[in-house]
């Protein structure tokens, strides 16, 4: 037994998952992907909500807004979002993906679908399916906060 390719079996689902996860985001860099993994998920946020309020994306990200800023700024400077202000509130901006951000997260989710392939090998595509299908029914009923949700 190689003690670097075997994962000990000493941890519970939680525990498994967690290190998956790890294992995700170790390979999931910027050089793969073509953006940030934190860009990533901003933009799938973005995607999903058609936009949203600044603040709420900062805390569906759970990011302080300073950073929230530093992390727009940044999508902002590759031309990946807008913001523009709140017609309601013009203390408030709203923050939207663009056609070039949408092109970026697509390239993006399809690198990390080649790389969900790589991580997930050891499975065949019917026990891929079945892992996805429990995990989503695992996920009803959660906090839909937690989900890709803005606000």
């Amino acid at each position: 037994m190689n003690p670097t390719t075997q994962t000990p079996q000493t941890t519970g689902t939680m525990g498994l998952l967690s290190q998956l996860n790890r294992v995700v985001y170790r390979r999931a860099t910027e050089d793969v992907l073509g953006i940030k993994l934190k860009q990533l998920i901003a933009l799938e946020i973005l995607a999903k909500n058609e936009g949203c309020l600044q603040q709420e994306l900062g805390a569906t990200l759970m990011v302080d807004p300073n950073n929230c800023v530093l992390l727009l700024n940044d999508l902002d400077e590759h031309g990946f979002v807008e913001r523009r202000r709140d017609p309601q509130d013009r203390r408030r901006h709203i923050v939207a993906i663009t056609a070039a951000g949408t092109k970026a997260l697509a390239k993006a989710e399809a690198k990390l679908e080649e790389l969900e392939g790589e991580v997930l090998a050891n499975l065949d595509p019917t026990e891929r399916e079945q892992l996805r299908d429990l995990l989503l029914r695992a996920m009803d009923g959660q906090d839909p906060n937690v989900d890709l949700g803005c606000g």
